[in-house]
């Protein structure tokens, strides 16, 4: 879950009020968050602090100081800045004073979409600056997939003339000053050269042509999503007007993220003023766009719903006060409740939402608890029991039960393995190369496992009962997860003939009468393999290993396999 640092001092300055620690720490569960760690009190008081745990990924406003703060305030029943005044929204545009951004049309399967802004009014100071980058990172990281869906910029905007430039250059023969260095690098130099290009040069490697934002003089601001121009890009604490933008793939998250930014900035007393990003090409919400923009629908639900979800008799001015207590603006009709979400938020999907907030907003210590009114006998699945009942067998057998997990390489599951991968599920924001495919099968894990184990004793014989995962287009979700029996036997004797016996036995003990067919699964050797069959249906393989897999995992001793879907006996 996302943790964030605030600064003490402009924590308590947007609260408007000061609390102990023991008082904040009851009062944090209004904004799905807890305290981590309390700041240092040898520390001066401007350089405190207080380290703060959200409990939930649903509200990327959260994910500031002044977001935190904010969600506080309200609850308790504190005001928030005008926000209307500085949004759009459909019918409602507001004037750019020739504010514009151009959008470049080869950017369509580049990075599509920019958003932009304007804060003026005050110089910024050292707790926001730091703020500011932290809710930069968190967006960019968190809600932004690593900046490959969104990356945010900022900018001294005194320097910059419009009309700016977002537009797709030859990353071999465009050239800048990035932030912390002091000479030119080309765009693709910046890839394998710069800490930033290191790490986020992933996104754009693949690409022909490389974004970079310019102003009308042909100065740089930045080549997103990686990096700043060491001119324009680099913001210090005591400017006073800065452009922010937001670049990336989804125009909704985008505009999201531009208004919770923004929002942060007014409530600490800053100007906000809209920029025109003008796209040649339809974004889903117009060609044109202008943020701070209020896109979210209005969610409904009624009095009886509340009540009958949280167990409660409410009353509707109940209900209301609790739902504006969470920043919401609330119209009822009858006992119709019409809900429209602040700017910043973008989480109210169905009903059930709204019922969320209302418990929040009442906050949960004002429901009194109850003993359950209903008596359950609780069991075990047939499943499970199923399970346990293979479990024993496999270890009368003379296995030993392994663990794993579910998710892995494309090398372990795929190269090693020799299959194609059609089916294999991949991960589509991985943390690593090591965690990017869910596991299709068993056998692959306890390879991975008998080729660390050379130095004990032969024969080696492990087994696991667990999850798998794969493709499957007949599923509503598209995937099938299934529960699967995988054993191997490793050893000078570990052939089709042993194994057979062995699957026999388990088989006849699981009360299943079973038949065989040929297979030809590229794992196995071909003629030494066997699809399994329980009344007519397969439910497994088994055989000897390939030995091309053997090599790949570097076993040097035979191995026969078998893997059996228990959800099918």
């Amino acid at each position: 879950m996302p943790k964030i640092e605030c600064n003490e001092n402009l924590f308590f300055q947007s609260l408007g009020k000061k609390y102990d620690y023991d008082t904040l720490e009851d009062l944090l569960p209004c904004a799905k968050a807890e305290l981590d760690e309390k700041p240092d009190m040898s520390l001066p008081e401007a350089e405190r602090v207080v380290k703060i745990e959200l409990n939930d990924t649903n509200r990327p406003d959260l994910w500031s100081t002044n977001g935190v703060a904010r969600q506080l305030r309200i609850h308790a029943g504190g005001k928030t800045a005008d926000y209307e005044k500085f949004l759009s929204r459909e019918g409602k545009i507001l004037d750019c004073e020739n504010r514009v951004v151009n959008v470049d049309p080869e950017l369509k399967d580049v990075r599509p979409y920019m958003v932009a802004f304007m804060i003026a009014g005050k110089p910024i100071d050292d707790p926001m600056l730091r703020d500011i980058i932290q809710t930069q990172e968190k967006l960019a990281w968190n809600f932004g997939r690593k900046r490959k869906s969104i990356s945010m910029g900022l900018y001294r905007i005194d320097q910059v003339e419009f009309p700016v430039e977002y537009h797709a250059v030859d990353p071999d023969k465009t050239s800048f000053v990035p932030l912390q260095c002091e000479e030119p690098m080309t765009c693709r130099q910046i890839l394998t050269d710069h800490p930033k290009g290191k790490d986020f040069g992933w996104i754009l490697q693949d690409m022909k042509k490389f974004p970079l934002l310019s102003d009308a003089k042909g100065e740089t601001l930045s080549m997103a999503p990686i990096i700043n121009s060491a001119t324009l890009g680099a913001v210090q604490v005591g400017d006073k007007d800065l452009m922010v933008e937001l670049t990336g793939d989804n125009i909704e998250n985008l505009i999201l993220s531009a208004n919770i930014v923004a929002c942060d900035f007014a409530d600490q007393g800053y100007e906000i003023k809209p920029i025109l990003c003008k796209h040649p090409y339809d974004t889903g919400l117009g060609k044109d766009i202008v943020v701070p923009y209020y896109f979210q629908p209005s969610t409904k639900t009624t009095l009886a719903a509340v009540n009958k979800l949280l167990g409660s008799d409410l009353d509707l001015p109940t209900v209301v006060d609790a739902l504006t207590r969470m920043g919401s603006k609330v119209e009822t009709n009858g006992e119709e409740i019409t809900l429209w979400p602040a700017p910043y938020r973008n989480d109210f999907l169905h009903e059930v939402d709204i019922i969320e907030d209302v418990m929040i907003g009442m906050n949960l210590s004002s429901f009194k608890s109850q003993k359950p009114n209903s008596f359950t006998i609780g069991r075990l699945s047939p499943l499970t029991q199923f399970s346990r009942k293979t479990r024993d067998l496999m270890v009368g057998l003379g296995y030993q039960e392994m663990i794993f997990n579910y998710v892995g390489s494309k090398k372990d599951y795929i190269d090693n393995m020799l299959i194609d991968g059609s089916k294999v599920i991949e991960i589509a924001n991985p943390m690593s190369e090591n965690y990017q495919f869910i596991r299709p099968e068993i056998i692959s894990s306890l390879l991975r496992a008998e080729s660390g184990s050379a130095n004990a004793i032969f024969p080696h014989k492990i087994f696991e009962i667990g999850k798998v995962a794969y493709l499957k287009e007949d599923e509503n979700t598209g995937t099938a997860t299934r529960h699967h029996l995988g054993f191997l036997y490793a050893g000078a004797e570990a052939n089709f003939n042993n194994l057979a016996a062995e699957v026999a036995s388990l088989v006849y003990f699981l009360d299943h009468k079973y038949e065989v067919k040929e297979s030809e699964d590229p794992r196995f050797i071909p003629g030494r393999q066997a699809a399994l069959l329980v009344d007519g249906k397969e439910v497994g393989i088994f055989g000897e290993v390939h030995p091309a897999v053997l090599e790949n995992w570097s076993i040097t001793v035979p191995c026969a396999a078998c893997e059996i879907d228990l959800e099918s006996l």
